[in-house]
C-alpha cells in the first residue's frame, strides 16, 4: 500500500475527528485569521487570528451549547450566514454535537429559506443578523419544529413580541450555556465524537436549481473526511500555506476547503465580502486561492481597462504582453509534459523578461506577491484566459466536481497542471465516460442522495456506486478530463448541428475585455444568437473616452457606438468557429445578469433557463422574420 493510499485508507470517520486530531498536533499554531474593524473605526480593517487550541474552545462551547439545548445526533441544525470565522466554528460545533449542518446561503429569499429549513426538518438555525432573524421569523408558522434561532451578531439577537420564550439567543449567550454545560459534563462533546460513524449525515446542501424546487444534497460523516485526506494526499497545499477563503460556505466548493485546512493544518483566512478582495489581498499576501472564473474574468477585464485608459501606447503594450503571456504559458506548459522541463526558447524568453516587468509583476503584486497558485472552479474558465494568468505567473489550476461528489473530484496537479482541462481524478475517485460522452464517478465522496427523493436519487446514482454527473466529458491518454459542456445545456441546431454553447460563450470572454456574461442561444433554430451583459467599470470607463460621458449604464449600453463595439468582438469571435457554431446576430443587455434576479447562482454561475424566460422577448426579435427550418 502506498502512502497516498494508507493516508486515505486509514482516515477517521469524520471531520470532526480530524479536527481533534489537529488541536492535538498542532494546538498553538495559527488556525484562522479574521477581520475586525479598526480600532479607530476608521480606514482598512485589522486582522486577529485564532489558535486551534482557541478555536477548539469555541467550537467545543458551541456544540455543548447545542446539547444543552437538546439536539440530539443527525438532527439537523440550519446556518445561514456569509462567510466568515463564526459559521466555520458554528459548522464543527454542530458536527462535533453528532448533529447535521444544512446550509442556507444568505441572499436565499424569505420563501426559498422556508422551505428548506421545512425539508430539512431543521431545529436549530444559526443566522447572521437581524434581517436572517426577520426572514425566519416571517415564516415561523411554516416551522413549527424550529425550536432556536442563534444569532452571529449579538447585539441583533432580540426577542420580539410572539416569539416563544428562549426561541432567539445570540452566538455568544449559546457558547456561555455550553461553558456551563461542560463544567458539568467535561466528556460529553469527546463522546459524540467519538460515537460518529461514517455513514451518519453530516450535511445537507440544497442545490441552487434552474427550475422547481431545490434537492437537498445528503452527504455523511465520510464524504469530508475522504475529501479532507484527499485534498492533503494531492500536496498542493502544505502546513505553510496561507489561504485566502472568500467563497460562499453555503457552496460545497468553499465548504471543502474548511475540511482540507483542518487535515493540512495551514492558516485560513476567512472574509466573504467580495467587494473587499482588493483591498484584502495585499493585506493578507495568501500564498494560495481558490476562486471561480468570474473573479479572473474581472481581474484580466480591469487590467485591460486600465491599460486602455492609459493611452494607445499603454495599450498595445498590454495586448502584446498578454499575446506573449498565452504563447509562453503554451510553450512551457507543452515542453513540462514532453521533456519535464518548463523551458522555452531564447528568444520567447527574453520577450517573457521584458513583458514581466511591464505588466505581468504588477498583476502578481495585485494579487498580494507570493501567490504560489489559485484553485478554479465551479464553472469553467475561458483557455486564453489561463493561458494568460499562467504566462503571467498566477498559476490556475482548474478543478472539477459537484455538490453531489462532496466539490472536489478532479484537480490539476501542481507543475504539471494543463490549462483548458481539469486536470486528474483525486486519490480514491474514479471515473469513467459514458457512451454518449457523460462522465461517471465513483468515490467515497459521492453523496448517499437527494433528500425525502429516491426516485430522483435513481435518476442520477447506480446501485453500484457510479453518478452520473449530467457533464460531457473526454478523457485522455494519461488521465486529464476535459469538460466540454452541460449534457442538458448542448444545443441542437434545426440543420441537426450539436453546438457546445459554454465552449463558444468561453471563447467570447477570452477576447471581449467587454463581456460579462454571454449565453448563446440556438436550440431548434437556423442560426445561433446571443445575450450579452456588459462589465459596468469597464464600460463606462470606454464611454468616457468616446463622448458618451454623463450617461447612465443602461443609456451608453443603448447606444449605436457600444453596439458597434461589441459587434467587431463578435465577428473576431466567429472567425474562428465553425460555420454553424457563429453567431449571427446578438442584443445587449440592459443590466447585467445577478444572483437577485435568480439569473446567476451563489456561485456565480448561469442559470439558462432563467435568462431565456427572462429575456424571451429579445430572443424572438433576433429571430423574427427570419424562415425557421
Amino acid at each position: 500500500m502506498t502512502e497516498t493510499q494508507a493516508l486515505i485508507e486509514n482516515r477517521p470517520p469524520s471531520v470532526a475527528n480530524l479536527f481533534l486530531e489537529r488541536v492535538e498536533a498542532t494546538p498553538d499554531a495559527e488556525a484562522y485569521r479574521y477581520p475586525v474593524p479598526s480600532a479607530s473605526g476608521e480606514g482598512p480593517d485589522d486582522w486577529a487570528s485564532l489558535s486551534w487550541q482557541q478555536a477548539s474552545e469555541r467550537v467545543f462551547a458551541i456544540a455543548a451549547g447545542l446539547l444543552d439545548l437538546g439536539v440530539r445526533p443527525e438532527e439537523r441544525c440550519a446556518l445561514a450566514s456569509s462567510t466568515r470565522v463564526e459559521w466555520i466554528l458554528a459548522d464543527l460545533g454542530v458536527l462535533c454535537a453528532g448533529a447535521a449542518t444544512t446550509t442556507v446561503y444568505p441572499s436565499t429569499n424569505t420563501e426559498e429559506t422556508a422551505f428548506i429549513l421545512s425539508d430539512s426538518d431543521s431545529k436549530v438555525l444559526i443566522a447572521e443578523d437581524a434581517a436572517q432573524l426577520a426572514k425566519v421569523r416571517e415564516c415561523r408558522a411554516q416551522l413549527p419544529d424550529l425550536a432556536h434561532v442563534v444569532v452571529i451578531e449579538e447585539a441583533d439577537a432580540v426577542a420580539a413580541e410572539g416569539d416563544p420564550e428562549g426561541w432567539v439567543l445570540s452566538l455568544a449567550e449559546l457558547e456561555r450555556r455550553g461553558g456551563a454545560y461542560l463544567e458539568k459534563n467535561p466528556d460529553a462533546v469527546r463522546d459524540r465524537v467519538a460515537a460518529l460513524e461514517r455513514d451518519q449525515l453530516a450535511t445537507l446542501i440544497y442545490t441552487s436549481g434552474t427550475t422547481g424546487r431545490p434537492k437537498g444534497v445528503r452527504l455523511p460523516h465520510d464524504s469530508w473526511a475522504y475529501m479532507a485526506r484527499a485534498i492533503q494526499a494531492t500536496e498542493l497545499v502544505t502546513p505553510e500555506d496561507v489561504q485566502y477563503l472568500w467563497l460562499p460556505l453555503a457552496h460545497v466548493f468553499g465548504k471543502v476547503l474548511t475540511a482540507g485546512q483542518i487535515s493540512v493544518g495551514h492558516i485560513l483566512a476567512v472574509d466573504g465580502r467580495v467587494d473587499k478582495i482588493i483591498e484584502n489581498l495585499p493585506v493578507v499576501q495568501p500564498t494560495y486561492m481558490a476562486a471561480v472564473p468570474r473573479i479572473f474574468e474581472k481581474v484580466y477585464n480591469g487590467v485591460a481597462a486600465k491599460a486602455r485608459a492609459g493611452g494607445s501606447a499603454k495599450y498595445k503594450i498590454f495586448q502584446w504582453a498578454a499575446e506573449v503571456a498565452r504563447e509562453y504559458a503554451k510553450a512551457s506548459q507543452d515542453n513540462f509534459r514532453h521533456t519535464g522541463s518548463t523551458s522555452v526558447s531564447f528568444g520567447l524568453a527574453a520577450k517573457h523578461k521584458i513583458a514581466d516587468a511591464l505588466v505581468y509583476a504588477k498583476i502578481r503584486e495585485a494579487f498580494g506577491g507570493r501567490l504560489r497558485a489559485c484553485v478554479s472552479g465551479s464553472a469553467a474558465l475561458a483557455p486564453d484566459i489561463g493561458f494568460f494568468f499562467s504566462g503571467a505567473g498566477i498559476h490556475i489550476l482548474e478543478g472539477y466536481g459537484l455538490t453531489e461528489s462532496s466539490a472536489a473530484s478532479f484537480v490539476n496537479p501542481g507543475r504539471a497542471y494543463r490549462t483548458g482541462t481539469v486536470g486528474k481524478p483525486l486519490p480514491g475517485t474514479e471515473v469513467r465516460i459514458a457512451d454518449d460522452g457523460e462522465v461517471m464517478l465513483r468515490s467515497p465522496g459521492i453523496m448517499q442522495g437527494y433528500h425525502g427523493l429516491p426516485e430522483k436519487t435513481s435518476e442520477v446514482l447506480e446501485s453500484d456506486g457510479w453518478f452520473h454527473t449530467g457533464d460531457i466529458g473526454e478523457l485522455s491518454a494519461d488521465g486529464y478530463l476535459r469538460i466540454t459542456d452541460r449534457k442538458k445545456d448542448l444545443i441542437k441546431t434545426s440543420g441537426g448541428k450539436y453546438i457546445a454553447p459554454a465552449e463558444v460563450e468561453g471563447q467570447f470572454k477570452a477576447v471581449c475585455p467587454f463581456v460579462s456574461n454571454i449565453l448563446v442561444h440556438g436550440a431548434d433554430r437556423n442560426f445561433c444568437t446571443a445575450l450579452i451583459s456588459l462589465d459596468e467599470p469597464t464600460l463606462m470607463e470606454w464611454a468616457k473616452e468616446h463622448g458618451l460621458e454623463g450617461r447612465s449604464y443602461a443609456e451608453v449600453v443603448a447606444a449605436k457606438e457600444t453596439e458597434e463595439l461589441i459587434d467587431g468582438y463578435v465577428r473576431r469571435l466567429n472567425e474562428g468557429l465553425q460555420r454553424w457554431q457563429t453567431i449571427k446576430k446578438f442584443r445587449l443587455l440592459p443590466r447585467d445578469l445577478d444572483i437577485e434576479h435568480g439569473e446567476l447562482t451563489p456561485s456565480l454561475k448561469l442559470k439558462r433557463p432563467v435568462v431565456e424566460r427572462q429575456f424571451k422577448d429579445l430572443i424572438e426579435d433576433m429571430y423574427a422574420g427570419t424562415r425557421e427550418a
